[in-house]
């Protein structure tokens, strides 16, 4: 396999995977009654931990001014807590409340919960080899982002 082929295949998976991913969005958008980006960021805190404000836009592709509307609006629903950094305070720490991870919980639940449904036709040997695939490629994308 050639290299063109290779970034050929790693393109049309990761448009196939988006394009699954948005169907996934739209089906669940009003379950949980929050906006997709506080519950996408909401979610991703949950699941990564305690984070700074820069690191989280970075990431989420949103300017920190930006992203600090969306986390005034989660802070005053209770479902995140925001720290000043003791020893820099031009830094923010953010981190997910009990009822923000239960609210986290649930949307990761649903959304699992989909993915099984969407799949829920394939055959049991498109499945173990769908999940073989998938797990040789988390091993590789683990391993590139511990260098």
């Amino acid at each position: 396999m050639s290299r063109k082929e290779f970034v050929r295949l790693m393109e049309s998976n990761i448009w196939m995977l988006d394009k699954y991913a948005d169907k996934l969005r739209v089906d669940q958008a009003h379950l949980s009654g929050f906006p997709r980006q506080q519950m996408s960021i909401l979610v991703r805190l949950h699941q990564g931990g305690r984070a700074l404000l820069k690191d989280i836009a970075r990431r989420e592709f949103v300017s920190a001014p930006n992203l600090c509307a969306v986390f005034r609006k989660l802070e005053a629903d209770g479902l995140v807590l925001r720290v000043v950094d003791e020893n820099d305070r031009r830094n923010t720490w953010y981190s997910v409340t009990p009822r923000g991870a239960e609210i986290a919980e649930n949307a990761l639940e649903t959304f699992r919960n989909g993915v099984e449904k969407m799949f829920s036709g394939i055959s049991k040997q498109d499945e173990v080899e769908l999940t073989a695939a998938l797990k040789t490629m988390n091993k590789i994308l683990s391993n590139m982002e511990h260098k």
